[in-house]
């Protein structure tokens, strides 16, 4: 999140935002699974969206800051080892809402595949490559369940052998029986963090950058700086008060 001189705060903000948002989902999740509580509505399409904005903030997010950030390798390591973490928890203490793959597993990948690739994609013309990350990204967000296409726009069924082994489900194509409460592949969503990438520059080239150096929530802000952590101890303590509660 940090340059040499300057921080942007209004992303604090909207990482705060939205780990505020991931929370009441989450809470209403334990409710939901946990206490079966029947509410509909939240296994229906506003839980859906609710969920999916949760996410694509997330990762668009974390795609647009990579660049703002030193240590690089350092940072994409930490994570990936909390992703790492949370299966290991998760398979342990409750296997049947077990973690594989998750959202911190994917960005540690994402952020790892960067390094290498950042030279490269720097060449690349920051509009063309944000309409053909968007475009990618659209286009193959069906994989993990067998098509190309989105959402209930399904153009090409995927050949059934591309879905084999624990590998193919990592990159985006799950074999038969894989389940996972918080399943995000490296396709088709490393194309949106890419788009976060190229935002990032955009943004940059415009001077747009410059207003995002001053807070507008500056209480959430702080839940921002720290995200990480509050995303690796919200659930269990969540579930902890649900549990207490009921």
């Amino acid at each position: 999140m940090e340059t040499d001189r300057t921080r942007y705060y209004a992303l604090d903000d909207i990482r705060g935002i939205t780990l505020i948002s991931m929370i009441f989902y989450h809470a209403m999740w334990d409710i939901v699974f946990i206490l079966g509580k029947d509410i509909k509505w939240y296994n229906e399409a506003p839980g859906y969206i609710w969920q999916q904005s949760i996410g694509w903030t997330f990762i668009l997010l974390s795609g647009f800051c990579w660049q703002l950030g030193r240590h690089r390798l350092k940072r994409s390591i930490t994570v990936f080892m909390a992703g790492l973490l949370v299966t290991a928890v998760t398979l342990l203490v409750m296997p049947q809402n077990r973690v594989i793959f998750g959202v911190l597993t994917f960005i540690g990948s994402a952020m790892l595949i960067m390094i290498p690739f950042d030279k490269f994609l720097r060449k690349c013309k920051a509009g063309v490559g944000l309409a053909l990350s968007l475009a990618l990204f659209f286009i193959s967000r069906d994989i993990n369940s067998g098509w190309i296409g989105f959402e209930s726009i399904r153009l090409v069924k995927v050949p059934q052998f591309f879905y084999d082994n624990l590998f193919t489900t990592y990159l985006g194509f799950p074999n038969r029986g894989f389940f996972s409460t918080d399943y995000y592949s490296l396709f088709p969503w490393l194309f949106l963090f890419m788009a976060g990438y190229f935002l990032y520059n955009i943004l940059e080239k415009s001077g747009f950058l410059k207003s995002l150096s001053k807070s507008i929530f500056p209480g959430v802000g702080i839940l921002g700086r720290f995200s990480l952590i509050i995303y690796m101890v919200h659930q269990p303590l969540i579930y902890l008060v649900i549990l207490m509660i009921s």
